[in-house]
């Protein structure tokens, strides 16, 4: 089965085997490129989906990963107060930094080791969902595995609306 996946996906697979991950890498037929895409193609919520979100940090150029639930916008604020200022990535650095396009991005296995943030709201959930370095390759995870995976602190990362 691991022999069949594309590259970057099998690298994934490889590294949670490593690992001693228990879940397989799982082939989506269509885009999982974003969190509603992923969810309608696994039949989960899209809160079950852990995205990867890549930032730049200005001061150092280092990439910060935040994994955030699907179903939530990431507070650009709250990160920065956590590791400093930010930019955004592009699609250039986010392959050189973490060795995987935009919407494949995995939580772990980066060409550089990120500053790696998870969202709290990930923690109310049984089982998420993450992508497996290529954007139709997602595997399942609990968020304490994501957090074993990981070494990431948890926080609160989201942008909360504030309604009146």
């Amino acid at each position: 089965m691991i022999d069949q996946l594309p590259d970057s996906a099998r690298r994934v697979a490889l590294l949670l085997k490593e690992r001693g991950h228990p879940h397989d890498v799982v082939m989506l037929p269509e885009t999982g490129k974003t969190s509603a895409e992923a969810a309608a193609g696994l039949g989960c919520a899209v809160a079950q989906i852990a995205k990867s979100i890549l930032f730049r940090r200005r001061e150092d150029d280092a990439p910060v990963l935040v994994i955030a639930s699907g179903a939530n916008r990431v507070d650009e604020a709250k990160v920065a107060a956590r590791v400093g200022a930010l930019t955004r990535a592009d699609a250039k650095f986010v392959r050189e930094k973490t060795g995987y396009a935009i919407g494949g991005v995995c939580p772990i296995g980066h060409a550089v080791t990120p500053v790696t943030l998870i969202d709290e709201d990930l923690l109310a959930l049984e089982s998420l969902w993450a992508a497996a370095g290529h954007p139709h390759a997602v595997f399942n995870l609990s968020p304490q595995e994501l957090i074993e995976l990981t070494g990431a602190p948890v926080v609160d990362v989201t942008l909360r609306e504030n309604v009146t």
